[in-house]
């Protein structure tokens, strides 16, 4: 017999071979079964629900602890979000239109994901992360940088949607996140965020531009429950408002540009 031989038909490396094969599969097996944890059941183009999950089906429930309080348990049963759209035409896949306001309609840019409705925290203390200067009392906007606050808000438009109320801030990484808006009287006279990153401060005339909706479209932003902190669902929803303007705030952005 050969050195490493176990049998005259089998040596050590067919073994390891066979090991390996057996181990590779395994764990394919597993991942794919692991990726069906979230997400299901599925859905098909008629909206009916269908449960072709492959060979590896869906995994046994499983419970996974927050790391500041309580648990959260996958697969879970998830409420089916109804998007108000109808059919562009009759055949199969033809492309959703949007029922009424289009920035809220959580399709195309102005989609959103259904995140937890609580606040994201931070690590240290299991405090919101992201809160107006009014409770961040420990910060401040330096001297050499433009302080918004004050300063007249405008949309796309030129409309005046209102004023600068304060700021937002996240603690965790030391910028500014928002700006909280305190919109005219004719728009409800309400409370709302722009993500920062979708404004224009121009120092010059002490306007904040928002190119991305039209002034009065501001009326329709969405709000908080709690006026000195935003959740991660309320945040999600603040972004697609804002980032559906892009495409839906005038039909002529929604127009091919040739």
């Amino acid at each position: 017999m050969q050195i490493g031989a176990i049998t005259q038909q089998i040596d050590v490396a067919q073994l390891a071979l066979v090991t390996f094969f057996l181990f590779f599969l395994g764990l394919v097996f597993y991942l794919q079964r692991e990726s069906n944890r979230e997400g299901l059941p599925l859905v098909d183009d008629y909206g009916r629900k269908t449960n072709n999950t492959g060979v590896s089906g869906i995994p046994s429930e499983k419970v996974f602890l927050l790391p500041h309080g309580g648990r959260v348990t996958a697969p879970r049963f998830e409420p089916e979000q109804r998007i108000p759209a109808s059919n562009s035409a009759s055949f199969l896949s033809a492309p959703l239109d949007p029922i009424g306001n289009k920035l809220l309609s959580g399709m195309g840019p102005a989609a959103y994901a259904q995140r937890a409705d609580v606040p994201d925290v931070q690590y240290e203390d299991g405090t919101p992360r992201i809160v107006p200067l009014r409770v961040a009392t420990d910060l401040w906007i330096a001297e050499e940088d433009t302080d918004p606050r004050g300063g007249i808000v405008v949309g796309a438009d030129d409309a005046v949607a209102g004023t600068v109320a304060d700021i937002w801030v996240d603690r965790g990484e030391k910028i500014i996140r928002y700006l909280e808006i305190q919109t005219v009287a004719e728009l409800g006279a309400r409370r709302v965020l722009v993500p920062m990153e979708m404004v224009d401060v121009q120092d010059a005339n002490n306007r904040i531009k928002v190119y991305l909706i039209l002034g009065a479209q501001f009326a329709d932003a969405p709000g908080l429950k709690n006026p000195d902190q935003v959740t991660l669902l309320e945040e999600d929803q603040i972004v697609a408002y804002y980032g559906g303007g892009l495409l839906y705030a005038t039909p002529a952005r929604q127009e091919p540009l040739i």
